[in-house]
């Protein structure tokens, strides 16, 4: 079982862009859906986009056109670019893999001031 690290948060301007990348500690090639979510102080933890082996995505409504999911095998890394962000994307935010077994890294800030 892998572990998974993120990086690449930080605070960022309305409208900019920010990439978080989640770096794991084994062969990522078998995890077959893999997702990022985010956790705004006070709010429940969301799905905010997943990818399925083979290249199918999801995105949550108030993200879609703004942020890209995708994964690279050959690095070991699960990608989330986020570009004309929001202040409401304000969150920590977690990489995880969801199938064929859970594992989750212990997230990255990313705060957007307006």
């Amino acid at each position: 079982q892998v572990s998974l690290v993120e990086s690449g948060g930080g605070l960022v301007q309305a409208g900019g862009p920010l990439r978080l990348s989640c770096a794991a500690s084994g062969s990522i090639s078998r995890l077959y859906l893999m997702g990022w979510y985010r956790q705004a102080p006070g709010k429940e933890r969301e799905l905010v986009a997943r990818r399925i082996s083979g290249g199918s995505t999801w995105y949550v409504d108030s993200v879609k056109g703004r942020f890209t999911i995708s994964k690279d095998n050959a690095q070991n890394t699960l990608y989330l670019q986020m570009n004309s962000l929001k202040p409401e994307d304000t969150a920590m935010y977690y990489c995880c893999s969801i199938r064929p077994y859970e594992v989750w890294g212990q997230g990255t800030q990313v705060t957007v001031s307006s």
